[in-house]
């Protein structure tokens, strides 16, 4: 994703229940910075959201890196999600609707990846997970 930032990133812990809504609110106050159009905030909310949740339920806790990024004529919200913890083993069956690795509906990633415009997923068994997503102004 070739992109400058607009401002600093912000880096937040996710290691709590209060953290995953602390990502949440951050993630909402820049989508309405980028003046994202109130589908898109709630989209990328909802997908930021479902990534904190994962970060903190299956990688066992990690961080969030948040920030304002430009593109040309558009400005958008990235949000980068990484975790220390087991990684995936089988990325295709965990991005296939409806597949969970717990006692979730399985919409995690797959609906995650659905709901912005820029995803990226990079992980490995015992590697850790990192997820980018991305939404810009229309």
């Amino acid at each position: 994703m070739t992109t400058t930032t607009a401002s600093t990133a912000q880096r937040l812990p996710v290691r709590t229940d209060s953290d995953v809504v602390k990502v949440r609110q951050l993630v909402r106050t820049l989508a309405q910075q980028a003046r994202l159009s109130l589908v898109d905030q709630t989209k990328l909310v909802t997908a930021a959201s479902e990534l904190a949740r994962n970060t903190l339920v299956y990688g066992g806790g990690g961080e969030a890196e948040v920030e304002l990024v430009t593109d040309g004529a558009r400005t958008g919200v990235r949000a980068l999600f990484a975790d220390e913890g087991p990684g995936i083993p089988d990325l295709d069956l965990a991005l296939t609707d409806g597949w969970t690795s717990g006692s979730g509906l399985g919409l995690g990633l797959s609906g995650s990846r659905r709901l912005v415009q820029h995803f990226s997923i990079d992980t490995a068994p015992g590697a850790g997970t990192r997820v980018e997503i991305a939404t810009w102004s229309r």
